[in-house]
This record gives structure tokens, sequence and C-alpha cells, in this order.
């Protein structure tokens, strides 16, 4: 089951702006992630459900763009599938990639390689010349600026899932339904939630400043949202295992070597993000 916002090359442009504006990372279309929802073990249903943690589970798949709304989001994969058949079976590597092409490649302000607009992602997913991930834990240097501003960017999609279990108390505990209903309240959750981001109404938790966690623009502080400071987490929201391999070709890690010395650049870098990483 699937919910996904249609987009248009103007419409991309402008999601790519405000991840650029707001959390300081060029040419990037959305955050990826992806979490086991937990389940009561369906009847008949065998090990068709068991996740790797030893849980019963269906998979919630989501591209979230800067402003914390899904602009892709599905739903119904058992949690018996592993590595990189979840991402494959949702269907949103398809609609990254189709969204990638759609805009045609650009070189960074001050630079030469022309490249592709990128989707941010955390290690679990696989390293694509349109989904940029961290290097390697102990890198140093340039390596660890793209990293810090490649999570800036990222977080946005652990916001969304941290404030959907916060208002929508029924993620924080197995569902006790059939997957076919559970799979329609995850949808409807993201679409109640993308809602309440559009209305500007004073009882709306969702509109209330500190909601989400914020930043510091003179010195890129990020402060905290109200959802953590509450004690809420997302445990109830099992990880994906790894996405497929660590393999990954040169174009890739052309891309991605691209960014890391914008980063560091005259153009590109920002003033606090040597302090901060």
């Amino acid at each position: 089951m699937l919910l996904q916002a249609s987009s248009t090359p103007e419409e991309w442009q402008k999601v790519s702006k405000k991840f650029e504006i707001k959390w300081n990372f060029p040419k990037c279309l959305g955050a990826i992630d992806g979490k086991h929802i937990l389940v009561q073990a369906p009847q008949n249903s065998g090990s068709y459900f068991f996740n790797y943690k030893g849980q019963y589970s269906t998979v919630l798949m989501a591209v979230v763009d800067a402003e914390y709304k899904f602009l892709i989001a599905t739903v119904g994969v058992n949690g018996r599938v592993s590595d990189g058949g979840v991402f494959r079976a949702t269907g949103v590597s398809n609609f990254i990639e189709n969204a990638s092409n759609t805009l045609e490649k650009t070189s960074l302000p001050g630079r030469k390689l022309r490249i592709p607009y990128t989707f941010v992602a955390d290690d679990a997913f696989p390293l694509q010349p349109h989904i940029m991930k961290p290097y390697p834990f102990k890198s140093q240097g340039s390596m660890r600026i793209f990293n810090y501003r490649l999570s800036r960017a990222r977080r946005i999609v652990e916001n969304a899932f941290g404030l959907m279990s916060s208002i929508f108390r029924v993620l924080r505990k197995p569902i006790l339904l059939s997957p076919i209903r559970v799979d329609s309240i995850i949808l409807a959750i993201c679409c109640l939630h993308n809602y309440l981001l559009s209305r500007n109404i004073s009882a709306n938790v969702y509109a209330t400043e500190g909601t989400f966690d914020r930043e510091n623009h003179e010195t890129g502080e990020i402060i905290p949202g109200t959802w953590r400071r509450n004690g809420i987490s997302t445990d109830k929201f099992t990880p994906l295992a790894q996405q497929g391999s660590n393999n990954y070709s040169n174009d890739a890690k052309q891309i991605r070597d691209e960014f890391r010395e914008y980063f560091v650049s005259s153009q590109g870098e920002v003033p606090w993000q040597y302090k901060l990483m």
C-alpha cells in the first residue's frame, strides 16, 4: 500500500532549495528511512512476519522533505524480508531514482563536475549516485565534515517518525489487528501527519514552536524538539537491517567525494561546522 506525492521538476527544485536553506545540504530531494512497525503474530502466518530482531512486524519505508512531510510512504512488506529486499520491494528505490532523473545534472557552486540531485540516508542504505550515505565510522577531516552535514539533513526523517510516535500512540506497542488493517492505519497516520503540518491551528501540536528540532542559525547548534525532551523515543520503530552490500560504483564514490570537497570549500563551508562536527 502506497502514499505518494507526485511532483513536477519545479516542485522538486523547491524541495531542494528548502534543504539547502534550512539544513545546509544542496541538491537534496529528501531524507530516506524505514522502520519495522510491530504487529501481533497474524494467524497461520508462521515466520512470514518474523523480523531479524525476533519480532513480528510490517515495514514502513518513507522519504521526507525539509519540512518533515512525507513525499512517499509505503507500508506492507512483511518483516521477514531482509537486506536490500525491503528497499526494492517497496518501490522507494524506483521513486528516488526517477525523482533524481527528473532534474538535470548541475555542478555545485564553484565546482566543475556535474552531479545529480540526491537523497540522504544512514549507513543502512546503499551508496548510489542518487543516494548519499556517511563515510565509514572512523573517518577523519573532510569526511567527518561531510558526515556531519549529511546527518543534519537526514535527521528530518527521524523527527517525522518521532513526532508520529509521540502523537499517535498506537505506534508505541504492537498493533493487534490484521496486517491489511495495520497497513491502512499506518498510511492514514502518514496522511494525517502531512495534513496537520499544513494546518496553522493554535491547538495543533504540530504547529507549536519547538515541536521539531530547531537550528540556532548563528551557531549552527541543533535545539532538540519537544518530542525528544518529553522522553519520547522511536524505540518501538525497529530500524531496518543493512539494505544491500557495501559495494558501490565509482560514480557514487565520485559524487560523494564532490560533496565532501564542496563542504570544505570557501563556497560551501559554514563557519560553525568545524566546532560542531
